[in-house]
C-alpha cells in the first residue's frame, strides 16, 4: 500500500498548477459524494455487480441499462 501512496505523490508533484487545480476539484467533488445517503442495499448489489463482472468479464455489465432505476430508487 505504501508504494502505490509514493507512487500516487510522485505523479501528483509532476502536475502543473491547472491539472492541480482540476485534480483538487475532482476529489472534493468525490468527498461530496460520498456523503450521499445510499441505503446498503443499493451498495452490496453495486459492489457484487462489479465483483462479479471483474471476476466475469466477457459477461456483459448491465450497470448503465439499471441506472435510471438506480437513481429513481435513491432520489
Amino acid at each position: 500500500m505504501d508504494s502505490r501512496v509514493d507512487f500516487l505523490k510522485s505523479k501528483i508533484e509532476s502536475f502543473s498548477p491547472e491539472i492541480i487545480e482540476a485534480f483538487i476539484k475532482i476529489v472534493e467533488s468525490m468527498n461530496q459524494l460520498a456523503t450521499v445517503d445510499i441505503p446498503q442495499f443499493y451498495q452490496e448489489e453495486l459492489q457484487y455487480r462489479i465483483s462479479f463482472h471483474t471476476e466475469n468479464p466477457s459477461t456483459k455489465l448491465d450497470f448503465f441499462e439499471n441506472i435510471i432505476e438506480l437513481e429513481k430508487n435513491c432520489a
